[in-house]
């Protein structure tokens, strides 16, 4: 069920029955010479979609621009500021709490949103628990990549060509969702790893690709589907255990 193709009734009698939504985040940005500048938010959509089928939740609209200011010294990349995004999710939080929902999973592909999501949910609560006393808010992040069976796929089928960005498994699961976006190109066979992040910047020097550490040649559709699989198999058991939380 997404919420973006749901009436307010629909909604209204869901909350009978769940105060969980599952919220897709991601970025929108530069992913090496192959990997589509919208792969984050395109992998958190498409896994979100899995779990709200499997666990009957609600999905909401993906946040597709996060936290990526480091990669903006590539063309077609786009950030929010940090305080910016906290905002963002702060005042959509707001919102749903109003309408009576209390457990708030987001659903992300990029590992830059995390610091900032855990600021943004610290912020909120601040916020909103006045207001909620006696059923409070819950806030989570399930990293899609982070999980166990998706990590362990990703090993066994990339090894140490997996790398830390435009990795094999994110390009693959891309691949499996829009096949006709595949993108090739040459990559060199060296490729940069282990520089600490700063500015956009020194990143582009340090990677001058855009790839840390990674070979998206190894991706396929075929792996993309199990990777898709895999992740959805995973976060819809960490959602339905996050909602029965106290």
């Amino acid at each position: 069920m997404l919420l973006h193709l749901s009436t307010w009734p629909e909604v209204e009698t869901y909350l009978n029955t769940s105060k969980g939504i599952i919220i897709p985040i991601g970025s929108t940005e530069q992913h090496g010479p192959t990997g589509l500048i919208g792969t984050d938010a395109i992998c958190a959509e498409a896994i979100a979609k899995g779990v709200g089928a499997a666990t009957h939740a609600l999905v909401g609209p993906t946040i597709n621009v996060g936290m990526a200011l480091h990669h903006t010294a590539f063309p077609g990349s786009m950030s929010l500021r940090p305080s910016t995004l906290i905002l963002v999710i702060r005042d959509s939080l707001t919102a749903l709490a109003k309408a009576g929902f209390r457990r708030f999973f987001f659903l992300n592909g990029h590992g830059g949103n995390i610091a900032t999501l855990k600021a943004a949910f610290a912020e909120t609560y601040d916020a909103l628990d006045p207001l909620t006393e006696g059923d409070p808010l819950r806030c989570t992040v399930g990293n899609w990549f982070m999980s166990r069976s998706v990590y362990t796929l990703a090993k066994e089928l990339y090894g140490d060509q997996e790398g830390s960005h435009a990795t094999p498994s994110e390009v693959a699961l891309t691949q499996y969702v829009y096949p006709e976006a595949i993108k090739t190109a040459p990559l060199s066979p060296t490729v940069n790893s282990g520089h600490p992040i700063y500015g956009a910047a020194e990143f582009r020097r340090n990677y001058p690709d855009g790839r840390m550490g990674s070979n998206p040649a190894l991706a396929t559709p075929e792996h993309g589907q199990r990777l898709y699989e895999a992740a959805v198999k995973d976060l819809s058991k960490s959602y339905l255990e996050f909602l029965g939380r106290d």
